[in-house]
């Protein structure tokens, strides 16, 4: 099948994922709904023309996007796949947090191929010239964080332990991991633009084996205490794929 050459392409794969994930019950699908609706979201402001580049912004996006689709293609038919990758997919079984599974594939995804389809998209290119538009996506990244906060309340019943631990710390968590991950992502962008597109192996080898080392810290935190609360927290979220889609969806 060949790649997506549009963002719409790229919508309806993710649709594919995402029917498939619910009826197998794969928490695979948890990213997947998320980057679905961020992608489409960003698909939206680019039609307003909201970008300082609309039509680079969606050749971006498409490369991008790619990135995933064909991570995922390759687990699914045991070809090898990026270390960050095999990650989160093959800890979708493990006893995480809804949270957590969507963490996974968010720094796989933001930390390792934003830099990529960046750095690729910019090739011949100033950098400098893409990063209004790479910043606007953070502020699209985080209304949609703030967005799933009450609806996660929804199938995370317990979700309000992480209280416990600060003020808010839930959307803390995800908020100060996607900050992190995008200022991570831009500062890979600019050495992998340096390097040009020729030289970019072995660092891109460097960066994923960095990702999988935070995705290690996603999956089992270093505080004891934290990795208390979030089992709990599993405990007593909604384990149907489906119905967790179906909750995040509603308006």
């Amino acid at each position: 099948m060949n790649s997506p050459t549009t963002i719409q392409e790229v919508l309806n794969e993710l649709d594919i994922i995402i029917e498939d994930a619910i009826a197998s019950n794969d928490r695979l699908g948890l990213f997947a709904y998320v980057y679905r609706r961020t992608t489409s979201e960003i698909f939206k402001e680019i039609q307003l023309q909201n970008f300082e580049d609309n039509p680079r912004m969606e050749k971006m996006d498409v490369v991008f996007a790619n990135l995933y689709l064909n991570a995922y293609k390759n687990y699914k038919i045991n070809n090898s796949v990026p270390k960050a990758w095999e990650f989160a997919f093959t800890n979708k079984n493990e006893p995480l947090t809804i949270i957590q599974h969507i963490l996974l594939g968010m720094n796989a995804h933001i930390n390792l191929d934003l830099a990529i389809a960046t750095s690729t998209s910019m090739n011949g290119i100033e950098l400098a010239e893409i990063k209004n538009d790479f910043n606007k996506i953070n502020d699209i990244l985080f209304s949609i964080v703030n967005e799933f906060q009450d609806r996660l309340s929804s199938v995370s019943y317990m979700l309000f332990l992480l209280d416990m631990i600060g003020e808010n710390s839930d959307e803390k968590i995800i908020d100060f991991s996607m900050r992190k991950a995008r200022e991570q992502a831009w500062n890979s962008t600019n050495l992998l633009w340096a390097l040009g597109s020729d030289k970019q192996g072995d660092t891109i080898n460097g960066i994923d084996s960095m990702v999988l080392q935070l995705s290690k810290v996603i999956k089992s935190p270093k505080s004891r205490l934290v990795r208390f609360i979030l089992k709990t927290i599993g405990k007593f979220e909604k384990n149907e794929v489906g119905a967790v889609i179906s909750k995040l969806q509603e308006n």
